[in-house]
């Protein structure tokens, strides 16, 4: 039984939250103490329960990383969670446990977890010694998982918002009641919830989970301080189970999406083409494609993919669902399309959906083979008007079947990436992941190209499978503009590295200034794509002449950036952490960021804050902390204030985009696709601070999976300035793979130097430098001021300073 003492305790606990105690009969009983075993990076143990739960359950609590806590309740599930990656794989870096009578302690460099042996307690302290999270397990023998941490604490991930969600005034911040789940279209979910306090939880299970977050009350003994986390999965239809699996997560936020991406899997690195500008277009036959493909080469407005929609598939047909229409793409499936838009640099995609023809070889073999989804009736499609039903990908014998021959001919005939539509109908969390995975297993056992794919809900774990989300068929307009830019922060916060949206919106018409000012937008997200209901174009040409123009240099200012972009692509694919960040997650104690969608860090470096407003003639935009430049005008501030912006309502063709003191900033030519010509220089402006900062360069074949082996070259770009002289380095080349790449020309703004140290020739001005055949330095202006520029081979390991006094 309860002892009286425990019973005190625990009333005490929740009454100092302001919470209604629970039932006795979810109370442990710790006396007498339960043997704890000990080893070298946690513990474990048996706890009991009594009442109508009694049991034994076995409790395990280790330190498996830095900043990684697993703790387990009960025996662990049969099936793992589809969250976790099968091949995690703890590292135990830096642990170290020690025991006395009271207490069982697990530390490592990131944090320090305390097990209480007498009180069932365990108290989680950063690095420092800041609480963070104190864990009760009063709920444990129900399955809850019950966690005690500071009130005030801002809380991020479990879900963003789907494409027709109207009350998105939460912005990023999740309080209350949430529920995880992969939910309806463009929304994202995830059984994970942190905080830029430094901490955050996953839950390994793919059911739809409940955070219930219980703020203090009023109660006389609530502690103003102190709020309450409960997170269980969802119960109904099911008893009880007291078996519960869940890590505890410590750092900062790019440390949290790192260990989160360790736990779940790493996002996947999408082929190079994937990071320029796709037109999709529903309504389309292959004359009308070669004359818009011929029409963008003409204009010299940079493309590198196009995605079809129904139009590309012999719908309706014996393995329609799979194959090219002849009628409408004669030359799909003899492989002559491909090999002419493989001459203009253009990658064709092809819409996938779930479903498949009950009366057609397929639909006999799906019913034959218990594919289809349990219990779903038949309907009428709505495209071909003939009765259709969905595969469930959660079953392996479908997904083992999905990738057959005639999508792998369509795939060797030209359909390299994959946009798969409507698999997010059924209550299953992991649908959409799972006709991913079909299609990621399917191409990676047939081909060495690398994967692609949008996808209109993501549930965490998915980024394994090259696995993009887009935020559905959301209306055109400005409001609906503006409102994307919560669903994509809020997809970042669960996990999503990938995200992308319909520019220009889906349903109905943009007007010219709503299309030109969605297209720059939508050039600072991961995916730049755009796309429009039957029979709606959205090419730039479309929408007049100022639009075209504000549009293609929003296009070309995007393929002059891949460079930089392809890195942090890279990153994320490596870290987990994106090219797209809140603000937040570099600034975390700044309370003004808590909730910023306005804008948003593309990469480390650039800070974008769109025009979604008709008509605007200025913006405010907050600047966090640090020295800013206006990438248009050069003009500076400092940062920790809101400042006043003008904008074009005329032209339509300026994008307030800031650069970060510190910054180092690779670029190249403009091409009018990604590898129209091999790059042999690259420019790199440096904008160096007091505090020592870098870029990795990163360059692959931008193709296959060769990277994975290490045929990839990555080479670290350094800079710090210290009063009158300033530093940039260059760092030995890492990895087998040796790209067209001779050398960098490097601007490092602010400086005008009349000394660089090392053997440099001098040159008196900047273009008599990049005429000559070797390494150099001279000075210059542009409108960021003065600048000393270096030319500098690739690849070798080299230190030059810079100084601004007399010569040396």
């Amino acid at each position: 039984m309860t002892t009286p003492k425990l019973h005190t305790l625990a009333l005490t606990v929740m009454l100092g939250l302001g919470l209604a105690p629970v039932a006795r009969a979810d109370f442990y009983e710790p006396l007498p103490p339960r043997p704890v075993h000990v080893d070298a990076n946690g513990m474990a143990w048996t706890m009991a329960f009594t009442g109508p739960h009694a049991a034994e359950v076995p409790v395990a609590i280790h330190l498996d990383d830095d900043g990684i806590l697993h703790v387990q309740y009960g025996t662990a599930a049969a099936t793992p969670a589809l969250v976790l990656d099968p091949a995690y794989k703890p590292t135990h870096a830096s642990v170290k446990v020690s025991e006395t009578d009271d207490t069982v302690t697990m530390s490592s460099d990131r944090l320090t977890a305390t097990w209480n042996k007498q009180k069932a307690t365990l108290r989680v302290d950063d690095a420092n010694g800041h609480p963070l999270l104190t864990l009760h397990p009063l709920g444990a023998a129900i399955g809850k998982v019950s966690l005690m941490h500071a009130s005030d604490d801002p809380m991020y991930g479990i879900g963003g918002y789907d494409a027709f969600e109207k009350n998105t005034s939460a912005g990023l911040l999740r309080k209350g009641r949430q529920v995880a789940k992969a939910g309806e279209q463009g929304h994202p979910g995830a059984p994970f919830v942190w905080s830029t306090a430094g901490y955050g939880v996953l839950f390994a299970s793919d059911r739809n989970v409940d955070f219930d977050e219980t703020l203090p009350t009023g109660h006389p003994d609530a502690d103003p301080h102190l709020a309450r986390l409960d997170i269980a999965e969802e119960t109904i239809g099911r008893p009880a189970n007291p078996s519960m699996d869940f890590y505890i997560l410590v750092g900062t936020p790019p440390q949290l999406m790192g260990e989160l991406a360790d736990l779940s899997g790493h996002a996947q690195l999408f082929p190079k083409w994937a990071n320029g500008f796709i037109n999709s277009q529903w309504g389309i036959d292959e004359k009308e494609f070669r004359d818009i493909v011929a029409a963008y080469r003409a204009r010299h407005i940079p493309i590198d993919a196009f995605t079809f929609d129904f139009d590309w598939k012999d719908w309706g047909k014996d393995w329609g669902e799979y194959r090219w229409n002849a009628a409408k793409f004669p030359d799909g499936p003899t492989g002559k399309l491909k090999a002419d838009m493989d001459a203009l640099g253009i990658h064709m995609t092809g819409i996938m959906k779930p479903r498949v023809h009950v009366d057609t070889e397929e639909g006999r073999y799906a019913t034959a083979h218990d594919l289809w989804l349990p219990g779903e009736k038949a309907s009428p499609d709505y495209f071909s008007h003939l009765p259709v039903k969905d595969i469930d990908f959660d079953k392996p014998e479908a997904r083992a079947w999905w990738f057959n021959p005639d999508l792998q001919h369509s795939f060797d005939t030209g359909i390299v990436g994959f946009w798969n539509d409507e698999a997010d109908t059924t209550k299953s969390n992991t649908q959409f992941l799972n006709m991913q995975r079909a299609t990621y297993d399917g191409q990676r056992a047939h081909s060495k190209l690398r994967v692609w794919s949008i996808n209109r809900n993501f549930w965490l774990g998915s980024q394994r499978y090259a696995y993009g989300l887009w935020s559905g068929d959301i209306p055109t307009g400005w409001a609906s503009m503006a409102g994307q830019r919560e669903r994509m922060l809020s997809a970042i916060d669960t996990g999503v590295t990938q995200w992308g949206m319909d520019g220009g919106g889906f349903h109905g018409h943009p007007s010219d200034e709503n299309y030109a000012r969605w297209i720059e937008f939508a050039a600072f997200v991961p995916i730049f794509r755009v796309h429009g209901d039957d029979n709606e174009k959205r090419q730039p040409w479309r929408y007049g002449p100022v639009a075209e123009a504000a549009a293609a240099k929003a296009i070309r200012l995007r393929y002059s950036l891949l460079p930089y972009i392809y890195a942090y692509q890279h990153r994320a694919s490596t870290q987990g952490l994106g090219l797209v960040q809140p603000l937040a997650f570099a600034w975390p104690d700044d309370a003004k960021l808590r909730n910023d969608v306005d804008a948003w860090l593309f990469g480390d470096w650039l800070l974008v804050s769109p025009v979604v407003a008709q008509g605007q003639t200025s913006k405010q935009v907050y600047l966090p902390a640090g020295t800013w430049t206006d990438w248009s005008s050069g003009k500076t501030w400092q940062g920790g204030q809101t400042i006043t912006v003008a904008t074009d309502a005329k032209q339509w063709d300026d994008i307030p985009l800031f650069i970060r003191e510190g910054a180092i900033i690779p670029t190249q030519a403009v091409m009018d696709w990604t590898t129209e010509h091999p790059v042999t220089t690259v420019d790199v402006d440096v904008f160096p601070s007091a505090q020592a900062t870098h870029f990795d360069y990163y360059d692959d074949d931008g193709a296959s999976y060769d990277y994975a082996q290490g045929a990839y070259f990555l080479q670290r770009l350094a800079t710090q300035r210290a009063g009158d002289t300033v530093s940039f380095s260059t760092a030995a080349a890492e990895g087998s793979y040796h790209p067209a790449l001779h050398g960098y020309l490097v601007r490092v703004h602010g400086l005008a130097a009349a000394a660089v140290d090392g053997p440099l020739q001098y040159y008196a001005t900047p273009a008599a430098l990049e005429a000559a055949g070797g390494e150099g330095w001279s000075t210059g202006s542009d409108r960021y001021g003065t600048f000393t520029v270096l030319k500098l081979d690739a690849g070798a390991a080299r230190n030059v300073t810079l100084h601004a006094g007399p010569a040396h």
